[in-house]
């Protein structure tokens, strides 16, 4: 494993996670309470021995840089590393990054820079899923594959929202990026491969799905790198496959893209099921030590839900929900499919009294308030007898200081709900 490095890609704009990317990238998004989407990738790579990471940075990176640099910080006597590689304007790039492929060939100095370097291992940082990456890469080396891409089945439905492929005998001989009209994706219908590599397989899921998990051979990297292709999906992968030896590695076992606001809140809601498909007490994660005290709990029902270390909750009703840290919740508040990401701090009693003489609410939600299918961000002030349940149906809203998605309703970060406010 000192043969390879890791590149996790911080992401773009991340709109369609809006407005939880409205002050943070995409993999600085929290999830599971405590947690957040980058630790995920990390944690999969110090499992799997790989210690030299570089997070690939652009937008709205100030959350994931802090988050980085109090968390993964190894010894003095240890080789490793987690190095964030913020976009630059140098004397011979004077742009932005133009794409994932775009931000790694920039890069290329600070991989070239390990000499002993054969593989790299390109990743996603807002990816849900546990893998040994050891596996992946003595399957690479075993097939003389000079590209590796992890693939998984998905049903015909999904398919259009990734690029899909056509294996032959673990080699992908063809691909499309994102196909749209199925005669495209008929072509790519793989029933029988799927069921010949898959045991335990869903009815209909006939399609090969590239899950953006690439390992690269170093010198062929540096070799298709050296032109104007921007982007992997797009661009490189479709050339890999007509001009390399490219592939694909069958994994089993759940894996959540998180792409769109409705599967990142199904996501974080299943982690509180019985047998949620990623168990957090199995699949140990990696992140912030914060030393915050147990979280309490008064005169409250609480069913399938996850409260995160630092909340105080009392008479409320909370059903299948995340409660991050540091929540604070008040008298006769239910709460029901929703995840409350808590705060970033306390307010002291002089904090409180001062909010009082400006006539400013406290940090967190207070009482009488009904909150259903709905993310509140950090730090928000939801006053008194408030109702957060899209009481319209919208699918699709921007009000003045809430958003609706997926007919979800999300409370913006240091949001302030007033009193008596129906949503």
């Amino acid at each position: 494993m000192k043969e390879i490095i890791s590149i996790i890609l911080g992401g773009g704009q991340g709109t369609r996670l809006f407005p939880l990317t409205k002050d943070r990238s995409k993999p600085a998004v929290p999830i599971g309470g405590k947690y957040r989407l980058i630790d995920i990738p990390i944690t999969n790579c110090i499992r799997s021995n790989i210690n030299r990471i570089f997070v690939l940075t652009q937008f709205n990176s100030e959350s994931l840089n802090k988050h980085i640099i109090q968390t993964y910080r190894f010894d003095n006597f240890h080789k490793g590393f987690v190095n964030l590689l913020a976009a630059e304007q140098t004397n011979y790039n004077k742009d932005w990054y133009q794409g994932t492929a775009d931000a790694v060939r920039k890069n290329l100095k600070h991989i070239l820079a390990f000499h002993d370097i054969k593989y790299v291992l390109i990743l996603s940082g807002d990816q849900i899923y546990k893998m040994d990456y050891k596996k992946l890469i003595d399957f690479h080396k075993a097939s003389n594959m000079e590209l590796t891409i992890c693939v998984k089945p998905v049903h015909k439905e999904e398919a259009s929202s990734f690029g899909v492929m056509k294996v032959d005998n673990n080699e992908i001989i063809d691909f499309v990026e994102k196909p749209q009209d199925y005669e495209t994706l008929s072509k790519f219908q793989s029933r029988d491969v799927i069921q010949k590599n898959y045991k335990n397989i869903e009815q209909d899921e006939d399609f090969f799905a590239s899950m953006g998990i690439y390992l690269f051979n170093i010198k062929t990297l540096i070799e298709i790198l050296d032109n104007s292709y921007t982007d992997f999906g797009k661009e490189v992968i479709p050339f890999s496959i007509k001009n390399k030896k490219v592939g694909s590695y069958f994994f089993d076992g759940y894996w959540e893209d998180v792409g769109s606001m409705k599967i990142f809140l199904k996501a974080n809601l299943d982690f509180t099921s019985p047998i949620p498909k990623f168990n957090l007490y199995e699949n140990l994660i990696y992140t912030h030590a914060r030393f915050l005290p147990p979280s309490k709990v008064v005169h409250c029902t609480v069913d399938q839900a996850i409260l995160a270390e630092g909340s105080i909750i009392q008479n409320a009703v909370i059903k299948n929900c995340i409660i991050g840290i540091r929540s604070i919740i008040r008298d006769n508040v239910t709460i029901e499919d929703s995840i409350i990401m808590g705060a970033d701090y306390y307010e002291t009693e002089s904090d409180k009294k001062e909010n009082r003489k400006h006539n400013i609410k406290d940090v967190g939600i207070d009482q009488n308030c009904i909150i259903r299918n709905a993310i509140i961000d950090k730090n928000s002030r939801i006053g008194k007898n408030c109702k957060i349940i899209n009481k319209k149906n919208n699918k699709e809203f921007d009000g003045e200081n809430y958003y609706i998605r997926d007919y979800i309703v999300i409370i913006p970060k240091n949001s302030v709900i007033e009193d008596d406010t129906e949503i």
